[in-house]
C-alpha cells in the first residue's frame, strides 16, 4: 500500500528516493510534504533551507533535510514488535531488512527490542534523536499504510491504538525526562491487517508484507533527512 501525503500517492517515489528526504501522513491529520518534491527538487542534507529560531527538535518533526551543524550525533533505531504475532512483528522485520541490506554509520544503533519497556530509560540519555518503528491499528487507514508520528501526537491521537504495545514512547520520554535525560524522538508506524492471531504465528500478512520494503526505504530516508544516510552493503548490492 503506497503512503499518501494531501491524497497523492507516493510509494512509488519513496521506494525510488529512500535516501531523500520523506513524508508521509501524520497522526492529527497534517499531511507532510511528500518525497515528489513540490517545491525543492533533489534537496540534499547539504542545502536545506534554514528557519529562523527553528532547532533540532522543529527539524526532526518536520520532513525537511537537518542543516549540518544541528546533525544529531547519536541515533537510536528501536524496532518494536513481537515476531510471533504475524503483523506486530512489523518492527523486528524492518530490523532484519536493515541489517541484511545497509551498512549503518557508527552514530547510529539498530535495535530489535521486542515490546518497548522501561527499562530503556538509563539509555535514552545516551542518544539525541531516537525514530520507533512500530505496527498500529485503528488508524483508519488500508493495511500496509506507513503514518508518521511526532511522540506526543501519537499519544494523544483519539481513535487509534498508536502502539499495539502498553508503552509508547511519549511515556519513556516523560519518564526519562524525570531523571534528566531528554532526546527528540519521531515514530514511523504501519497500519495492521491482523496483530493478533489465536495461536503464535510468525511472518506477516499479504498486505503488511508487499509495503514492507517501502516502511525500509522511509526509514532509511528519515536517517538521510537527519544527516546519517544508509549506505548498501556489499552483500545487498551482490544480491
Amino acid at each position: 500500500m503506497a503512503c499518501e501525503c494531501d491524497g497523492r500517492a507516493v510509494g512509488d517515489e519513496l521506494r525510488e528516493r529512500g535516501a531523500a528526504c520523506a513524508g508521509v501522513p501524520s497522526a492529527n491529520g497534517e499531511g507532510f510534504e511528500d518525497a515528489c518534491g513540490a517545491g525543492d527538487e533533489g534537496l540534499t542534507c547539504d542545502d536545506a533551507p534554514r528557519h529562523e529560531g527553528w532547532a533540532l527538535h522543529e527539524y526532526v518533526l518536520s520532513s525537511e533535510a537537518v542543516p549540518v551543524d544541528l546533525r544529531p550525533k547519536r541515533i537510536a533505531v528501536l524496532c518494536v514488535g513481537n515476531r510471533l504475532m504475524l503483523d506486530d512483528g512489523i518492527g523486528p522485520a524492518v530490523y532484519d531488512a536493515l541489517v541484511a541490506q545497509y551498512d549503518v554509520p557508527e552514530n547510529v544503533e539498530l535495535l530489535d527490542l521486542g515490546c518497548l519497556s522501561l527499562a530503556m530509560i538509563d539509555r535514552v540519555r545516551e542518544f539525541d534523536v531516537i525514530l520507533t518503528v512500530d505496527a498500529v491499528d485503528d488508524s483508519g487507514e488500508p493495511a500496509g499504510t506507513i503514518l508518521r508520528y511526532a511522540p506526543d501526537a501519537m499519544a494523544r491521537h483519539v481513535g487509534i491504538t498508536a502502539s499495539l504495545h502498553d508503552l509508547k514512547l511519549i511515556d519513556l520520554f516523560d519518564s526519562a525526562a524525570l531523571l534528566g535525560y531528554q532526546a527528540e524522538g519521531l515514530c514511523l508506524g504501519m497500519q495492521v491487517e491482523n496483530a493478533s492471531p489465536a495461536e503464535a504465528t510468525e511472518g506477516l500478512t499479504p498486505a503488511v508484507h508487499k509495503a514492507l520494503p517501502l516502511l525500509v526505504d522511509v526509514v532509511a530516508g528519515e536517517l538521510s533527512r537527519l544527516g546519517s544516510p544508509l549506505e548498501k552493503s556489499d552483500f545487498a548490492n551482490e544480491e
